[in-house]
């Protein structure tokens, strides 16, 4: 699809970020759906907190503007759905039978994705930004709910085949994960590696857990 198809012609008048605003709901091309995940992931990679508009992720993915109004409602929802395939493709939802295989999978993936691109500069300028823009502030928390989501249901499945308690507290369980996570990425005061993951998993489930 070409920049300059008539109907990705956007009027001037329509505003870059109206949430309310609909898409048409026709089918999209995945070609071109991949060209523009990706390039708002770069691109998000790449401002160093500047902020990306939707003509920026237009050119950059070589489509019209009207294409991603025509399939997403604002700008937000281009780069939460470009960070969640991208999570979808690193850190895959695992099913192994075995809580602690599962954990420790979402766990040492989730460490091993953020220390490198395009996680690593991604995450750090949504937090940075995020201090002062209500806008992506509310999609790092959309986004990190999520991750919270897959791994909430990581547990409960492990709580279903008796792994864990009935009374075991899942989102504290969560919290913690997460919680771990974030104060190592962003202080930096000691790594997240897969030894990390193998102790906090023990430490989630007990070293004698199955």
């Amino acid at each position: 699809m070409e920049a300059n198809d008539a109907e990705d012609s956007a009027p001037a008048a329509e505003p870059e970020d109206s949430a309310a605003r609909p898409h048409t709901g026709r089918r999209r091309n995945e070609a071109v759906r991949r060209a523009v995940l990706d390039a708002a992931l770069r691109l998000l990679v790449e401002s160093k907190g500047a902020p990306i508009t939707v003509e920026a992720v237009a050119r950059a993915a070589g489509v019209g503007k009207q294409t991603l109004y025509r399939w997403w409602p604002s700008k937000g929802a281009v780069l939460l759905d470009a960070l969640t395939d991208r999570a979808g493709q690193d850190v895959p939802p695992p099913d192994t039978g075995s809580l602690r295989d599962d954990l420790r999978t979402v766990v040492a993936a989730t460490f091993d994705a953020a220390r490198g691109a395009p996680w690593a500069p991604a995450l750090r300028t949504l937090v940075r930004e995020a201090a002062t823009d209500p806008h992506l502030a509310e999609l790092l928390r959309a986004y990190t709910g999520t991750r919270r989501a897959l791994l909430h249901d990581v547990l409960d499945r492990g709580r279903a085949r008796g792994e864990l308690p009935a009374g075991r507290d899942l989102d504290l369980m969560v919290d913690q994960v997460y919680g771990l996570f974030w104060y190592r990425f962003l202080l930096g005061h000691a790594p997240l590696d897969a030894a990390a993951a193998e102790r906090l998993t023990d430490s989630l489930l007990g070293p004698d857990a199955p």
